[in-house]
């Protein structure tokens, strides 16, 4: 992740001059030996088709038991500036790959196969604000702006 955030962030900032902000997140499922990893948005060959992707993950979870369904997200946030090293910071969240797809019209992605550890509740069934405060890209924005506080210190 925080390899292809910092080609993202790099290749932008090559081309303007100007501080540049990229990411790179997606979900590791622990009994699929973290996949898919990076390759999330495309994990059934086409890129952003929530929907395959989703039973897909399922498919290669059939027969195993609950709990042993642990994942989690991943977000990395690369920050490249003039004259300065990136900064590159992570972002995590914990929780398990349900059987089916919740209801609940929110979120995007996995979030209705994802149940949160921290909210008890799938981030397709959580508010934005339920979610924002405990996602691995909230997390992730939580540390870089930790990170340029500590470089100002």
């Amino acid at each position: 992740f925080g390899e292809n955030a910092l080609i993202k962030a790099n290749a932008l900032f090559a081309k303007t001059g100007c501080a540049t902000i990229a990411d790179d997140s997606g979900i590791c499922v622990d009994a699929l030996n973290g996949r898919p990893g990076v390759y999330s948005a495309r994990y059934s060959g086409v890129d952003g088709d929530d929907a395959a992707n989703n039973a897909k993950l399922c498919k290669e979870l059939e027969g195993v038991p609950d709990e042993e369904r642990t994942a989690h997200f991943v977000c990395v946030i690369a920050l490249v500036r003039p004259g300065k090293e990136p900064l590159v910071v992570e972002g995590s969240c914990s929780g398990h790959i349900l059987h089916e797809e919740s209801i609940g019209g929110g979120g995007f992605g996995y979030d209705p196969l994802f149940l949160s550890d921290d909210i008890g509740i799938t981030f397709a069934q959580a508010t934005q604000e339920e979610k924002g405060k405990v996602s691995h890209r909230g997390r992730a924005v939580q540390a870089l702006l930790r990170a340029l506080e500590e470089e100002e210190e």
